[in-house]
């Protein structure tokens, strides 16, 4: 009978107990001059490249399936020949109860044909079980190992681009930034978060710069590595798994808050209306008909520009046309309204001033407070590690304790992170939004037709005509400062302003000053 030889091991151990490839193949190789087994071809795997070599064993089953005479399997022990309890038992049961393999096992003293009796299977059945068991344990150990290294701010896989393996002076395996490749990721953050750069050219400046991956064959990077490197937070201290954030105890790459403007950015990142190659038109894209949802479309005729519904859903009798010069008179108007005088100006900014100091001392007194906090349960967790290490409370007492100090000291750095975001001195973009309303007017009369249109998309919303009447509304903080206008009191208006969203607004500011150069 013609046979096939299989060995493997799985961890160092093994090797060290005896159970060696060589060990293995020359304990098979005996047993078939004993019995009579004409060795047709050895296979033989180690330790855990058992999965990658899943189609070389694949092959076997294969030859096995296509013999025309029963072949013998021969593997010294059932652990060394089933690993996968469900798929590889189910393709050698299915070929030995089809008389197309013998399994033999000389270590276990156990040999499997189509006839074999019922305690022969037990013992098999047994000998999978314990099998599937060890494989388990194993597996097991090593999640507890892995859980471990996370509590302790290790990370278990491979170091981020920009970071490299290195040995710590206690010999050690730790992660350094990369002395060529840092530098380069800090500044794909940096360009981000200033809102001028999308991913496809920073991903053209990397190229040019010389960045290439840290894969086996290093090459540029594409856009969504790009997009990998800006939304991972390893690079500000934290180490997501299974959509989970651990502290690390890697040097940080980038700041919290270079990583937060670039997380704004992205929220706020509005795309460029399409440009069409046709001449630019001001409302193109930007109205909708109030009555059929329909988009507004222009045309020329005899040197003038009109606008009419595009009627694609068929619920207007009549197509009407409405000049621009038409559309564009509740435009001037608006723009006039959000002018304010300069003595306005100043006392509304003057008035955020003050309240900005008032609140930028409440600010430090709180975050001092935080802070010390902080502290104190760090000291919490130091003897509790201290206890733990003693002997004095156990192990699911430590972790439950130790789950909760780091819950505690989250909240507190996200309290912290709000206070320190909140002293942003909004008041300075607050001026430059007003001297931009009191400018509206002056600057879009002096643009072009695209950087008009990038003005309007940046003052209205859902703009609809309505018969031969343009409806819209203001964006924030425009309808505020349109309001501001009609007052005599400017302190109401001071306390408006300070819930709005500045540093949004801020953000949008950068956008539109990039796309039309107004400031």
């Amino acid at each position: 009978m013609n046979a096939f030889l299989l060995a493997r091991v799985s961890t160092e151990e093994q090797k060290e107990a005896g159970n060696s490839l060589p060990s293995q193949l020359t304990r098979l190789t005996k047993y078939c001059n004993e019995h009579n087994l004409t060795i047709i071809k050895q296979y033989n795997f180690d330790e855990s490249a058992w999965k990658s070599d899943r189609l070389e064993f694949k092959k076997i089953v294969d030859s096995l399936k296509n013999s025309k005479e029963i072949t013998a399997l021969c593997c010294d022990k059932i652990d060394r020949l089933i690993r996968n309890f469900t798929t590889d038992l189910v393709i050698l049961e299915e070929l030995r109860r089809n008389g197309k393999i013998e399994l033999h096992f000389p270590s276990d003293n156990i040999i499997l044909h189509k006839d074999s009796p019922a305690t022969d299977l037990f013992r098999f059945t047994i000998g999978v079980s314990l099998a599937k068991y060890y494989s388990d344990s194993i597996s097991d150990n090593v999640k507890r190992a892995y859980e471990n290294k996370i509590r302790q701010g290790e990370w278990i896989g491979k170091a981020p681009l920009g970071y490299i393996y290195s040995r710590n002076q206690n010999g050690k395996r730790d992660i350094v930034i990369d002395p060529e490749r840092g530098q380069f990721i800090r500044k794909i953050f940096e360009l981000y978060a200033t809102g001028n750069y999308s991913l496809r050219k920073i991903q053209v400046i990397m190229k040019e710069s010389g960045l290439k991956s840290n894969t086996k064959i290093p090459k540029p990077l594409a856009t969504g590595n790009i997009y990998g490197i800006i939304n991972n937070p390893f690079y500000y201290g934290m180490m997501k798994i299974k959509n989970e954030l651990f502290p690390h105890n890697y040097e940080p790459l980038i700041s919290k808050e270079l990583f937060n403007e670039v997380k704004e950015v992205q929220s706020s990142w509005q795309r460029k209306p399409f440009q069409h190659v046709a001449k630019p038109y001001i409302f193109r894209g930007l109205i909708k008909c109030a009555e059929c949802g329909c988009t507004i479309t222009p045309e020329t005729q005899k040197g003038h520009i009109y606008y009419s519904c595009t009627n694609s859903r068929k619920k207007h009798l009549k197509r009407v046309y409405v000049p621009e010069k038409e559309l564009l008179e509740p435009i001037y108007g608006l723009m006039e309204g959000l002018k304010l005088s300069d003595d306005n100006i100043q006392e509304l900014v003057d008035n955020m001033k003050y309240i900005d100091e008032v609140e930028d001392n409440y600010y430090k007194s709180t975050i001092q407070n935080l802070r010390k906090e902080y502290e104190n349960i760090d000291k919490r967790i130091d003897s509790l590690t201290d206890l733990y290490s003693n002997k004095k409370i156990n192990e699911e007492l430590y972790l439950r304790k130790i789950k909760l100090y780091s819950e505690n000291q989250n909240d507190i750095l996200e309290q912290i992170e709000n206070h320190e975001d909140a002293d942003t001195n909004y008041y300075l973009t607050a001026n430059m939004m007003l001297n931009l309303a009191k400018k509206a007017r002056e600057i879009f009369d002096g643009s072009e037709v695209s950087k008009k249109r990038e003005l309007l998309n940046f003052l209205l919303q859902n703009c609809e005509l309505k018969g031969k009447k343009l409806q819209y509304k203001l964006k924030s903080p425009f309808d505020t400062i349109l309001l501001a206008g009609g007052c005599s009191e400017m302190l109401p208006i001071t306390n408006t302003f300070r819930t709005l969203d500045w540093k949004n607004i801020a953000n949008q500011l950068k956008i539109l000053n990039s796309e039309t150069n107004i400031f």
